[in-house]
């Protein structure tokens, strides 16, 4: 006789609450604090239903070494329509030549640009990491700086923006091999075609990270850098509100078979094809028309509420911002109150977002004199400028008691309401 079904297989069909009860009840958790909170991390964003079912789809099973037409594994050939159709959507919605769709984050697609270009020991311009820079822009403590020697620009002191021309004394004086543009917590253009000049007087390659804009770049509200820049770098899961992950672009045949060799073997092992497969349903959900208007919004409600945080007392360094985020100074609301304090006391009130230096701040990375604030994720669920008003608001009323557990809780109450009207997982 055929032996018997065991009691329990996570393969037969029902809910996954049923198969592992603990872990989904920490994810049901999870949930409604997204549901039911305020998400101003400028890198974070809330994925379409159709990104995260690709993302945990059967494709998650699939070892696909190598790239489409060239495996190491066989059955790979519906894997290959996936990463193909993931590399031809990016490249038409960027105007590229080519695409790499395999990096797992956008760290490790900065690593391959620089596996791909650069020597150890090579000389690499790239924004300071206390002026908004990237920990893989040649921070000491990453392996960028580790392995590269990376000289530092940073943005001027009268009005806190990128100082072009610092970058482009410190490239005559070091004759870099790159130029990496870019920035983690900046809340203005990045202007590509200055530095594309500067890169071509010293005969430096450019490269710019456009991780945090990626989706603005898309939604035409930012100055694109590719066709400029010999390699464009990005994440797909922050203003493209993609699944989480990296790429990189370049129009330079040459350039092309250099970081497909640098991404793998290089840097990486197999693919995450399901996390392609996502990033395929984003860059198709990015070149609709309405994306246009949706990054659109994100910049003017950015702009909302960076004003109605200025109206509350707060510094908002360089005056404002252009893009998707602000870097608030809170040593004019209160020079006691730290970033750290600030971010905890949001978060007991349900506004999420996190501490940030500002420009020259005296306060160590981990306790700040700022905040850092983004508008990708609120601006997905339907908020606009009034909601900006009302969000200024709160803040301001936590942080002027953070330590009132009654007003926490109070404001708590009022962000749930809020939230309910605009919920992204209904």
């Amino acid at each position: 006789m055929p032996s018997e079904r065991p009691t329990f297989s996570p393969y037969l069909p029902g809910d996954p609450h049923d198969q592992d009860p603990e872990l989904f009840a920490i994810l049901d958790r999870e949930l409604e604090r997204q549901n039911t909170t305020l998400q101003l991390i400028a890198s974070e964003n809330f994925a379409s239903r159709a990104v995260i079912a690709a993302t945990g789809s059967v494709l998650t099973n699939k070892y696909s070494e190598g790239y489409p037409g060239k495996r190491y594994y066989g059955g790979n050939l519906v894997i290959d329509e996936v990463e193909d159709l993931a590399r031809r959507r990016v490249c038409e919605l960027f105007g590229a030549a080519h695409a790499n769709v395999q990096p797992h984050s956008g760290a490790n697609a900065n690593l391959a640009a620089y596996l791909a270009v650069l020597e150890a020991g090579d000389t690499v311009l790239g924004m300071r990491l206390d002026q908004g820079g990237h920990l893989t822009h040649g921070s000491p403590v990453n392996i960028s700086g580790r392995i590269y020697n990376f000289v530092a620009y940073g943005v001027t002191e009268s009005d806190e923006r990128l100082d072009y021309d610092q970058l482009a004394a410190a490239a005559e004086a070091h004759r870099p091999k790159l130029i990496v543009a870019g920035a983690t917590a900046y809340p203005r253009v990045i202007d590509p075609e200055p530095i594309r000049r500067i890169a071509d007087e010293v005969g430096a390659l450019f490269m710019f990270d456009a991780a945090h804009v990626a989706g603005l770049i898309a939604g035409g509200v930012h100055p694109s850098p590719v066709g400029v820049a010999d390699i464009v770098t990005f994440t797909t899961h922050k203003t493209l509100r993609g699944p989480r992950g990296g790429c990189i672009l370049t129009d330079r045949e040459d350039l092309a078979k250099a970081i497909d060799k640098a991404v793998f073997p290089g840097l990486q092992g197999g693919p995450l094809e399901h996390v392609i497969a996502a990033k395929a349903v984003a860059f198709r959900e990015a070149a609709q028309p309405e994306f246009k208007d949706y990054a659109a919004q994100i910049v003017r409600n950015a702009r909302a509420l960076a004003s109605g945080l200025a109206d509350e007392g707060f510094r908002i360094v360089s005056g404002g911002t252009d893009n998707h985020l602000m870097l608030v100074d809170l040593r004019p609301f209160d020079a006691e109150l730290t970033g750290k304090v600030a971010q905890e006391a949001l978060d007991r009130s349900g506004i999420t977002l996190n501490k940030n230096t500002v420009p020259n701040d005296p306060r160590s990375p981990f306790v700040t004199s700022g905040l850092r604030i983004g508008t990708p994720a609120v601006t997905t669920t339907g908020m606009r400028e009034p909601e900006m008003t009302e969000i200024a608001a709160l803040i301001a009323r936590v942080l002027r008691r953070p330590d009132d557990s009654a007003e926490s809780a109070a404001v708590r109450d009022e962000v749930a309401v809020l939230c309910s009207k605009y919920t992204p997982y209904p």
